[in-house]
Parts: C-alpha cells; structure tokens; sequence
C-alpha cells in the first residue's frame, strides 16, 4: 500500500514540475546549483514565519524567522518635557539658526533610549573589568593556541564564523616586519575604521585609543620600532551592531610617514582573543528584528549530476531535485499558512533511499537543544538583552526506514521518504504585552497536523495561497532568455529583450508580500519576513519616510487587498503610541509618527535631530488607509478605523501647523524633508502629505456624513498651507527656501510626493509637473533599489513611459556585481539591493509596473497611460482601479486590443484612452466589455 501512495505522490511531483522542466514554468525562479549565500537563498513564508532556502546537497540549510522575535520590549520612547523645547527650536530655526536647533533638539526633544538610567554606572564597571587586560606582553597573547581571522570585515565582524552575535571587547594580534631601510623613520600604522573603540599597542607600548566609526592612523616613533618582527595589539570594544575592522583592505597598513606608497599590508591573518562578550545593554533607540534558528539537513556524500533548485511562485513551494547512484532525489519545501507549519518533504524514486540527519542551531548565544519526544526536537532561547523568549519544534514523519531522536539531532535512516514540519513561536502577544506561551503554541500546532499525511497539508497549503495568488496574472510576452535560469537572466537583461522577466519580477513582489503579511499577523518590515543577522541592516524595522509604505504601494492595485491587514493593525497600534508622543513632545491632540518604529510601536522622534524630527508619517499612512476605501468603497472600514485614524492625525496637525511670519502662510516646523537638508522650517513634502490628508479627511467625513465642524476647520486650514514653489532653476522647490542644488542625486526625492503616491500635482497643474519633471531630472536616473522603484512610478504618473521602463531596467540590474561592490538591482533570488537587500523595491518595482499600465487617481481609469514601447504587446487580468473597478485588458503593437471591467460596486466608471473618455453606469457584480475604441460590446 505505501508503495503505491509513494509512486502517486511522485507522479503529482512529476506533474508539477518538481523533477523536471523546471526551466519550462513561466512562473519560476530556478538555477542549475545551490545558494552560496543568503541573497541566493530562496525565501518562503506564511505571514509569520519564514525560511530561506539554500538547497546544498551534502548539506542543506534553512535558515529562518519568526515574525515576532525582536529585541527589546515594552517601554514608552517618549521623553518627557520635550515640549518646552517645541517652541525654542521653532524660533531657532526662524532666526536662521539650524546648526543651535539641531543641537538643542539632540539634547531635549529626541525620544528616549532603552537602559538610559542604568548605563552609564553600568559601563563604568564594565570599563574598569575590561581594562585589566592592559599590556600585550601578558601570557594570553604567548598562547600560540589564539584563533585566527582574515581581517578587515567589512560588513563587520558578525559575518565571520565564532563572531555572530559578540559585543564587547576582543583582542587582535598581528606581527609584521619592517624592512631595514625604514631605520630611522618614523611610522603610520592605519588601522582604518573600527567600530566602536580601540586601544592600540605597538612592542608593548600603548600608542592610542579612537572612538567612533573614525579612521585610525598612528604615528609611532622610530625609536620604538623593531627592525624585523614588530608586535600590532588592538583591543577593540564593540557596544552593539557590527563591531570590529570596517574599512577595506587597503586602509589596513604600515608605512613610513610620507611614503605611502611604500605601504606594507596589515590585512589579512589576524589572531584573535575574545575577552568579554557581555558588556551591558547598549542606549538604543529602536528595537532590532531578529533571526530565530536554523535547520541543517546532513545527507550522505555523493556525487551528483542534473541538479535544478527552483521556486514555484504559482504554488509557493520550493524545490531541489538531483540524480545520484541512479536515483532521482526530491526536496520540497513550503511554509503553510492553514497549519503554521514550514514542511520539508523528502523523496526518491526508488525505496530505502532517504537517510539524513536533521540539526537544529542559532546565533543566539542564550539557546538549548532538546529531545521532545521520538520524533521531535526542540529548540528554546532567549534574545540577549531583551524580554522575547523563542521555542521551535522540529517534527518528523517517515514511512520505512528507521528515525532515531537524541538531544543534539534527528536521523533518518533508510526510509521511502521522510517529511519534516517546523514551527516557531514567541511570548509575544502584542506591543505592551509579553505573556505568551511559545512552548504550548509550538506544541498545539505540532500535534494538530500529526494525524494529516502530507499530501493534505500540502493541499491546504497551495488553496489558501493561490485565493490570494490567482487573482492576478500578467503576459507580456516570453522574450529570448525566457528559459534561461534566473541569475543568468539577470545578467543578460539589460542587454537583450525579456519581458516575461518582467512578468516574472511583478508577480514575485505579489508573492513575497503574501508571504510576509498575512491578516492576523504584523506587517512587512524593511526585509519582509526574511533576516539572517542579529544585527540586520537599519535593524530591519519598519522606517515610515516612504518604506513601510511602499511595501503596500502594489496590495490594492495588484488585487492583494486582504495583504494590508497588518499594515492596518500596525497604524492601530501607532494612532494609540503616536497620541501619547504628540502630547508629550509638541501638546498636541491626535497622533503623530516620526520615521521609524519597531515591534514596540514607539512613535518618537530617534537617531539624530537633523532627520529623526518629521512628523509626517502617521499623515502619509493615512493616506493608504484613505486609499484602501477608494478602492474597495469599505463604508465599514472607513467609519470605524480609517477614519478615526485619519481625524486624529488631522487633529495633530490643526494644532501643530504655525503661521510663518514672513509669508503668512502656515508651515510645518520642526521637520525635515526626509534624510535630507537637516533639521528645517517648512519642507515641501510635509505640507503635500498634510494637504493630502486635510483633504481626504473632508471627503470621508462627507462620505459618513459627520463631523461638520471639524471639516470646516479643516477646509480653512487647508487653504492657509504654504503652496508647492517653483525655483530659480525651473525645478519644484524640496524646501521653502530657494536652495535646490542641481548637482544633488540624493537618493530620496521627497518633494515628488505630491506626484507620487499624492495628487498635490497632476496634468491639472501643467506648471508644477513641469517643474518636478526638471526636479527629477536633476537628481538623476542612479540610485538605491527603493529609490528608484520609487523613480519608476513617478516617471510612469507622468505619463513618460520609456523613462519609467528605463528606471525598472536599473531596477532589475545585478546587484552583484564582478568588482565585489554591490550596488542597488537584484541579487541572484531577486531580492532588492539598498544595497544592502532591502525588500521594498521589490514591493515598489511591482507598483511601478502597474502604474504604467493603469492609473486611477483622477477622474477616469487611464488605461495603459504610460505603456513603454519596449512593450508592445501583453495582457493583464485582474488589476484594480479605485472605485471598485477589476479590469481585465489586452493591447498590440502598443495599442489597446480589448478590455473587460468587472464592477465590484456599482459605481458610474469612466474611462480614458487614447484622447477618449466614455462614461458608463454599472451594477454590482456585472462585467463590461469594450473593444479597442472603447465601444461597449
């Protein structure tokens, strides 16, 4: 009997496209070799949790996350009294005075830090215990037994293997000689930059400390140089983050003052001593999110031949197939949403085959393995100076063979196949609640999927992914390098034509969101759900200037509406911290967010005073709080949390915005035009995103038919803001003062919000369109990946096509390039390079796509409004216009060939091409045809 359920299930694999033709599915990320590394990993997820597979043979790895593990907890980020400084700084700022204003802000207006009152007595012993180790003649560094390390690390020390998590203080030995001819001269010893503090000797005599990110360059005397082996000693104290040599190998060096070019090479084999690693908890703003475990499959040795590795973007599985001694193996790998699972399913085309062990392990250095019971293990930790606590189940179900559970692994021994289920949890309950229970969590979702076989759990699985993923599907057309594997269509697509590329990458930023925000769980961070590093680029938390934003720009019109509950939930939490920081910080009613948050929905201003402090976020979710209605016309949602959420924000700012002496016109102050241009009074983008907001708050409260007072304020307050400006050189000014500098290719262009995602300027304003036209040329076509899937859909809401395409060829460049330095693109998985990865250009690129093909922000749905000629003919099925409006559309040789519209709400839909608009009335639930002219059928 198991042997004809295991030929059955081989054959449905067989018909999926497990073993073979891979190549041949249009809707697939695949490669000829496993992941080298976690940008060639392939990601899966089910909203919560995460893995990212890279498909070795001898071993495979799946590292992976669970969407709650952060560091941290509980605490309010807001500083109290920082309102008596609101004013202050405002009149800072109007004198002229920015440098005194930031100055006074960094000191009394930015939120708190977590540890502020215990760290500096803390420290202070700390400093005192580390520093007994004081002369590098002590016996420690005689032991010949001392690791090694290849030094510098660039990324920072967390990168190389006995490093993943240290911070504190480690001892670096290195011995060099110093040729003949530099007696008598003194010497530069460049340790270029190190992180955080260093204490440096040279022979045992102590020659400098530096602290900070700063270069490093001592002058020795040549009385105390050896002639031949000199002694380098540094010891280097990390607090937090990437610790260590952080500078290239070129700035790590010897030479003779004068005479660089003369330079003997300190990179390279380093001995090392790791003297304490617990130092106590470091100030930090913001929370980081956090890396939960991994699992490593250990297989027996053998040589291989016809390897394929690839991701199913139409049934969310993974999978890895080769041939060995004869035999065909099959990996599959899924994360399932119904049971909150992520399964790996293990089969050969011939009996008695699968033999393997399975490890758990993580960089966490508070962690335990242990046997559960006869066919589970169990992982617990704890994050280091944090109130999170993890458990992870690993659960096996073989048929044949022999599984044995011991506290340190699983091994399998001689089975049909095998199918491995993990899952993951936390005590996290929400952001001001820690009492969860991971270990009975884990233990119920284990013991409710042991009495399903596979094939149900995999079923389960592909249905509630795909009643997200089927409700869109794109054909552009199949190109040359259509079958060819993704990292080499990466590489050859800015050279040749391969739109089936682009379908490919629209439709993978629709998978990843749904694989990293599901409705019960938290929203997407800055990296989705996927993270390796305890200490991620930006903390991988949720930057709200533009990024947690754009991770949702494609939800609605991508027809993933369901994907932005979390970002709602989120904007929940928020409007409740975000009232308390408007109160402390500035006294005023309503909410207000600065640019970053966390796990713990802190919403005060952090890092530094010249960006920290912009108080528009909670105003710019808001906006896609107020889009969600548009599109879906949720009478519910508007009344009973959008737009609360949307008055309160308005709120905050009816009492923020002042009347600037010097025009009359109300302005933002203290704020800044997001990273750029310090600390300001009046930033174009605020008053856009607040004249948005103001704006919409008056069509909602007429949609409910309240509020009538409030509105009028708003309607006032509305006219008083100071308006967009145009400049001296043409361009639409970034700040109200004259200032643009048009040789500046700064990467956030925050003055074409009202552009893009806004309305504040359209082809109704001919004047200002034409000035942020000349703005973005100006800052250029270069930049991060985010930044320019941003520049995408500006260029398309333009109406300029082929510069909009132009951009998403930047966009979906390598990454990875054969310099060694990365640059904003792709990698090998398709994730979005910053560089470093960054997912929210995944989430924009897929926007942008969209918004070249159809726009609805004004008065009629605008079909193919900025269709570049690089694609002259494709399909769309299932994108969505405001208003309630699925279309369905097809064009050729750059012309409209048909349409369909599907009216979800009944409403009078208009639509426009080509110089044409018609004007029809619908009834729920019918669909309308049109031919190419627009003429009903």
């Amino acid at each position: 009997m198991f042997m004809n359920s295991r030929k059955s299930f081989y054959i449905a694999m067989l018909m999926f496209g497990v073993v073979q033709a891979f190549a041949q599915q249009p809707l697939k990320l695949w490669y000829k070799q496993p992941a080298q590394k976690w940008t060639d990993a392939l990601p899966i997820g089910n909203g919560r949790i995460g893995g990212m597979i890279y498909g070795g043979v001898t071993e495979d790895h799946i590292q992976y996350n669970e969407q709650s593990l952060w560091t941290g907890g509980p605490r309010d980020y807001n500083r109290k009294g920082a309102v008596k400084y609101l004013e202050p700084i405002r009149k800072l700022l109007a004198d002229g005075k920015q440098a005194e204003a930031e100055a006074m802000a960094q000191q009394h207006f930015m939120g708190t830090k977590s540890d502020e009152a215990t760290y500096a007595a803390d420290s202070a012993k700390w400093f005192k215990m580390i520093g007994s180790y004081h002369l590098p003649q002590d016996e420690l560094f005689h032991d010949d037994n001392l690791k090694t390390i290849n030094l510098p690390t660039e990324q920072g020390w967390e990168v190389s293997p006995g490093f993943e998590g240290v911070d504190g203080a480690v001892w670096f030995i290195k011995h060099f000689n110093v040729p003949a001819d530099w007696k008598g001269k003194n010497l530069v010893i460049s340790l270029g930059r190190i992180r955080d503090i260093d204490r440096t000797w040279l022979n045992g005599d102590y020659i400098g400390t530096t602290s900070g990110n700063a270069y490093r360059k001592y002058i020795i005397p040549a009385n105390k140089i050896h002639i031949g082996e000199n002694r380098l000693a540094v010891q280097v104290i990390n607090f937090y983050d990437k610790g260590g040599f952080t500078s290239n190998a070129k700035t790590l060096s010897v030479y003779p003052e004068g005479s660089e070019n003369d330079a003997i090479s300190l990179a390279g084999e380093w001995k090392y001593f790791i003297q304490d690693d617990k130092p106590p908890a470091y100030p930090r703003y913001n929370a980081d999110y956090q890396p939960f475990a991994d699992l490593y499959l250990q297989f027996p040795k053998q040589e291989v031949t016809d390897y394929k590795r690839d991701l199913d973007l139409t049934t969310a599985t993974a999978h890895v197939s080769y041939k060995a001694d004869g035999v065909i193996y099959t990996r599959e790998y899924f994360s399932s949403a119904p049971d909150q699972v992520m399964a790996v399913h293990l089969i050969a085309d011939k009996p008695g085959k699968i033999s393997l062990k399975a490890l758990l392990g993580s960089l966490h250095k508070n962690y335990v393995i242990r046997k559960i019971d006869d066919h589970t293990l169990g992982l617990s930790l704890k994050v280091k100076d944090g109130v999170l606590r993890g458990v992870s189940y690993l659960h096996v179900q073989a048929m044949g063979g022999k599984v044995v559970v011991t506290p340190k692994n699983i091994s399998v021994t001689g089975a049909n196949e095998a199918t491995f289920y993990l899952t993951a949890a936390t005590n996290f309950k929400n952001y001001h609640d820690v009492s969860g229970n991971p270990e009975a969590i884990c233990k119920a979702q284990i013991a409710a999927i042991t009495h399903k076989n596979y094939a149900a759990i995999r079923d389960a699985h592909i249905k509630d992914y795909q009643r997200y993923f089927n409700t869109f599907s794109i054909d552009l057309g199949k190109g040359e390098n259509a079958d060819l594997p993704t990292d080499e269509r990466i590489l050859k697509f800015g050279q040749s034509v391969d739109p089936s590329f682009i379908s490919l990458y629209a439709q993978y930023g629709r998978y990843l969101l749904i694989s990293s925000s599901r409705p019960g769980n938290g929203p997407a961070n800055l990296q989705g759900l996927w993270n390796n590093l305890l200490t991620p680029p930006w903390g991988s938390k949720f930057t709200t200037n533009i990024n947690l934003q754009m991770n949702y720009w494609p939800a609605e019109v991508l027809n993933l509406s369901a994907c932005s509950q979390p970002f709602f939930s989120i904007v929940d939490d928020l409007s409740k911290t975000g009232h308390e920081t408007a109160a402390e910080h500035y006294g005023a009613p309503g909410w207000v967010l600065h640019h970053n948050t966390d796990l713990w929905r802190g919403a005060a201003p952090v890092n530094a005073s010249n960006h920290g402090i912009w108080v528009s976020g909670a105003a710019w979710l808001c906006h896609q709080l107020w889009e969600h209605y548009l599109y879906t016309g949720d009478k519910g949602f508007l009344q009973k949390r959008a737009y609360p959420e949307m008055k309160g924000a308005a709120e905050f700012f009816v009492h923020f915005l002042v009347k600037n002496p010097k025009t009359g016109y109300l302005i933002s102050t203290p704020s800044n035009s997001p990273e750029h241009g310090g600390l300001v009074a009046g930033p174009t983008m605020d008053h856009q995103i607040i004249r948005d907001l103001l704006k919409n708050c008056l069509e909602a409260a007429k949609v409910l038919n309240i509020d009538k007072a409030f509105a009028d304020t708003l309607k006032l307050k509305y006219s008083q803001i100071a308006p967009n400006k145009i400049g001296k050189y043409g361009q639409l000014q970034e700040w109200m003062e004259d200032k643009d500098d048009t040789t500046d290719t700064h990467r956030h262009v925050s003055h074409m919000w009202g552009v893009y995602p806004g309305t504040d300027i359209t082809f109704k304003t001919p004047e200002l369109l034409n000035a942020a036209e000349k703005s973005m040329k100006y800052r250029g076509d270069e930049g991060t990946g985010w930044s320019i899937a941003w520049k995408v859909n500006i260029w398309a809401r333009m109406h300029q096509g082929d510069h909009a395409y132009l951009m998403l060829t930047k966009l979906l460049s390598p990454a990875d390039v054969s310099s060694g330095k990365e640059k904003g693109g792709v990698y090998h998985n398709l994730f979005d390079a910053h560089p470093p990865f960054q997912i929210d250009g995944n989430f924009g690129g897929a926007a942008g796509l969209a918004e070249m093909l159809l726009q609805s922000q004004g008065d009629a749905i605008e079909l193919l409004p900025a269709l570049p000629t690089a694609l002259p003919q494709g399909s769309i099925k299932g994108i969505c216009a405001r208003g309630g409006f699925v279309l369905d559309l097809e064009w050729q040789n750059g012309r409209l060939k048909n349409l369909q519209v599907l009216s979800k709400l009944g409403k009078t839909c208009r639509l426009a091409y080509a110089g044409r608009t018609i004007s029809i009335e619908t009834q729920t639930g019918k669909n309308y045809r049109f031919d190419a002219d627009l003429k009903q059928l």
